[in-house]
């Protein structure tokens, strides 16, 4: 199917990030074999036990930004693969109805069922910002997101409201949307908390330098580490889009070979905590 491209390079997927439930987002994602927030789940699990142990706070609540459906949500609380995900969503008819508006009511349904027999993380409060507001709207609806913040922080800053819910994250995770998002919504985001400093887990894809964002995170009283290794984003949604994301890490200096120029995009994991904290332990994760 013909695909746009983002500014920076990227495909752009925002005609399905319009839809009232995410049947068509998923069933998009699995054709790139979109496995990122798969493979984040550990980490984040991970990040989050750290949290509590480091801080004693048993019930934290986790910031996603470029949550879209709630995908990270979803799979850190069921503890599922993006292909059972993907079959969930798929099957309309397991839903009790075939199309339209009953078939997204039957599918709220069916999530906010779930989660109640099936939660892996009852203690942990999720929130979600993002750009588009049908997606925050089933997520919220289908009690994956414990709330949401339709805002684009790029471009202004947060109402009050806007910063009293941000204010409320310990936790600030995200799988893909650094490149949309720069320096500018990250400390927005963690200046809506005055003096407490959320922890953070980026998974950032390689044709974006993490170092300004970092240098302006330890003004704040960051510390930055990346953790070893690199993770597989999808597969490129065209040539075209290869061919740009391959001339953007030439320019930069990246060694594609055995990762991009293999046909898939990478990500690497930046975690930034208030400086001193304990070292993020990656050990068999990466």
């Amino acid at each position: 199917m013909p695909v746009s491209l983002h500014s920076t390079g990227k495909a752009s997927f925002d005609h399905i990030y319009d839809r009232p439930d995410p049947r068509e987002y998923y069933a998009r994602m699995a054709e790139l074999d979109y496995c990122i927030p798969e493979l984040a789940t550990p980490h984040f699990a991970r990040l989050i036990s750290d949290y509590r142990e480091a801080t004693g706070i048993a019930a934290p609540t986790v910031l996603d930004l470029g949550c879209s459906y709630g995908v990270n949500a979803a799979m850190l609380r069921l503890g599922i693969t993006m292909a059972e995900l993907t079959r969930h969503y798929r099957d309309a008819d397991a839903a009790g109805t075939a199309n339209g508006e009953d078939a997204t009511a039957a599918l709220i349904a069916r999530d906010r069922a779930r989660l109640t027999t099936a939660d892996r993380l009852p203690g942990v409060r999720f929130l979600g910002m993002d750009a588009s507001r049908p997606a925050l709207d089933y997520a919220r609806a289908a009690g994956l997101l414990h709330d949401t913040v339709h805002a684009d922080l790029e471009s202004a800053d947060p109402t009050e409201a806007q910063r009293a819910t941000l204010a409320t994250a310990d936790l600030v995770i995200s799988t893909g949307c650094v490149g949309y998002i720069t320096d500018r919504t990250l400390l927005r985001v963690a200046r809506a908390h005055g003096g407490k400093l959320p922890w953070m887990a980026h998974f950032v894809l390689r044709m974006f330098s993490f170092d300004p964002i970092a240098a302006r995170l330890a003004e704040l009283g960051y510390r930055t580490e990346r953790v070893p290794g690199a993770f597989r984003q999808r597969r490129f949604a065209a040539a075209d889009e290869r061919t740009q994301v391959l001339n953007t890490l030439a320019d930069n200096g990246v060694d594609t070979e055995g990762h991009e120029s293999d046909g898939w995009l990478y990500a690497q994991l930046y975690v930034s905590r208030p400086s001193p904290t304990l070292s993020f332990d990656h050990e068999d994760l990466s």
